[in-house]
Formats: structure tokens, sequence, C-alpha cells
């Protein structure tokens, strides 16, 4: 289970259980500061934590404001700002503004139900938005949308169609937290260096699919933190694959045919990356054999081959964090 699904499924348990929790959400950041942009957190009394918003000075902060709002029973947006005094105090670097929406988890199965929805549709990969009233004077008011289907709480309006920020946005009166397909990550192979991205990727937010025709290496006990693993032909896998923007391919597969297969059905799609493993002259080889079978020379100019960022890498596992290094940082790459 990936970090923010983990998240909103403790929220649900909270609501369901009627236990004390909060929610802090990055709304606005400007600076160097130690926290990602989307970064998000659940916190209990008791000292539980889900998801994080960068550690240190600011998240016990920002812990114990969260931890208020259950007390008052509303959202706040609260401001915090890491000057260079400050920074150079604490023995940091950095600096910057943040501002946070704190708000407290909802009770009851109403309120359960839509973390729950939430939690969901982030493990499904549906896109959708989580809308929050910036004032609950009149009670609770917080709702979600997933596709087609509304889950809401308290009185409303017409709730949006779709999202309508890119990224959490915070008004006077509305929080609006877009809820972003996960990118897929299809690797074809399992074999030692297929295994070890898998691993390496399991604590980025890819959503991991392994593809091989041999049950022997693409098995839950070799794969245990790929969310599906496909035994299949792989010329069947194909047929039925419909790849998008935010999906990413690895070809690794046992043999230089194979390979080729998978680089001629996926080189033109529009996956966002496609690579290969393998050095140039393997590249030549199997470009030469794809040209003559009609693949266009430039749908395979955009293959990446070799994969991986240049650190030296030898081992499989030396190799899956290269190559993970690589897809972060087309994955962060705007367009």
């Amino acid at each position: 289970m990936r970090e923010r699904e983990a998240l909103w499924r403790a929220a649900a348990e909270a609501a369901a259980q009627g236990a004390e929790a909060a929610l802090a959400t990055v709304a606005r950041r400007r600076g160097s500061l130690p926290m990602a942009s989307d970064a998000k957190m659940l916190v209990r009394p008791d000292g539980f934590r889900a998801g994080t918003i960068g550690g240190g000075c600011l998240e016990a902060d920002v812990t114990g404001q969260a931890l208020e709002s259950v007390r008052t029973g509303r959202p706040a947006v609260v401001r915090h700002t890491l000057n260079a005094d400050v920074a150079g105090d604490l023995g940091l670097s950095c600096g910057g503004t943040v501002e946070l929406f704190v708000e407290p988890v909802i009770g009851g199965p109403a309120a359960a139900s839509l973390y729950g929805a939430v939690a969901d549709a982030i493990a499904g990969r549906r896109a959708g938005a989580v809308f929050t009233a910036v004032d609950w004077t009149g009670g609770p008011r917080k709702a979600a949308r997933v596709e087609d289907r509304v889950h809401q709480l308290g009185p409303w309006g017409v709730v949006p169609v779709v999202p309508v920020v890119p990224a959490v946005a915070v008004d006077t009166d509305l929080c609006v937290e877009p809820l972003v397909r996960r990118p897929r990550l299809l690797i074809f192979g399992a074999g030692h260096v297929g295994c070890e991205i898998a691993r390496a990727a399991a604590g980025t937010d890819f959503h991991v699919v392994v593809v091989d025709d041999r049950e022997e290496f693409a098995n839950r006990d070799r794969l245990p933190s790929a969310e599906e693993v496909r035994v299949a032909d792989l010329r069947r896998a194909l047929d039925g694959l419909v790849l998008d923007g935010d999906d990413y391919v690895i070809v690794c597969t046992r043999g230089h045919a194979m390979d080729a297969l998978v680089v001629e059905r996926t080189a033109a799609s529009p996956a966002r990356y496609v690579g290969m493993l393998g050095s140039r002259r393997k590249r030549e080889v199997i470009w030469h054999a794809l040209e003559r079978a009609g693949v266009p020379r430039p749908a395979l100019e955009r293959v990446k081959v070799p994969i991986g960022e240049a650190i030296g890498a030898d081992t499989p596992a030396e190799i899956g964090i290269a190559v993970l290094a690589e897809l972060i940082r087309v994955r962060r790459q705007p367009g």
C-alpha cells in the first residue's frame, strides 16, 4: 500500500472508530523547503502519524496546530516562515514560506466512506478531487468526486465536476485537492534487473506492473511490492495494452527478439518514457531490424538505450536504483 493511500485509509479507520485525528495539507510553498509540494500527513494525539510534511521542528509545530483543529472542531490555514536566521540556528540550508490547511478528521460512517473512497481512487488510479469548506460554522462540509460519483458531508450546492486546479489550492471559502492518477510503470521482464527496478520503485509513487511469460519469475514471492504481476505471453499482453501519457515502459526481457517485440509495440505510443535495457550495440542491431520491419526511425529515437542515470551501476540492485533515478528525473521535468 502506497503512502498516500495508507494515509486516507488511516483517516477512514479513525472516522469509523470515532478516534481523534487531524490532517495537514501543504497548500502553498515558496522558497527552498524540506517538503514536497503535495506533502500531506495525518496525526493522532497518541503520536501516530501517516505521511509527512518534511519532518523536523516544522512538522512538530504543524502537528500541534493540526491537533488544535481537533479541539476547536474547525479547519484553519496556518503559515510558517523559515528564514535564514531560523534555518541557520537549526543547521539547515533551506528557507521559505509554507501555508498549510489543517482540519480535524470527521467522525462517523459517512465520513469513513468518503475517506475510503479517496483511498480507493488512489489505489485504482482514478482521477477526482476532494473539496473542503474552510468555514465549518454550520458543521463540517467536505466532498469527494471520483470520476462520476460524489461523496459529500454537510450541505453542498453542485460539487464541481472536475478539479479546477493542478495542485492543492485554498482560498477564503474552499480547499481543493486534486486526485491525480499515479503514473504507471510497466516492466516487461521479471529477471534480476526487472525485479530490482520494481523493488526500487516501491518507495515512490509509481503504480508498478511487471509482465513476464514465466510463472517461476513473475510471482508474488519475487515481486511483493508490485501492484500487479502478470504472467502472460508478451504478444497477447501487448495486444490488450493501451498506453497513456502517464505511462513509463521498461523493456528488459530475456532475449533480443522479445525486447524487439515490446519496443516495436510501444515506441510510437503516447507513453511518457520507453527505455530498453542493453548496450548501444544491442540498440543498433534491434533498431536496424525494426526499421526493416517498418517502425519509423523517429519512434525508435525516443526509446532510451542504455537506461539509467550514469552512476557507474554494475549490479542488478545498482542498475535498479539508476533506472529509477532516471524515471524520477523524467517525471519531474515539465511537459
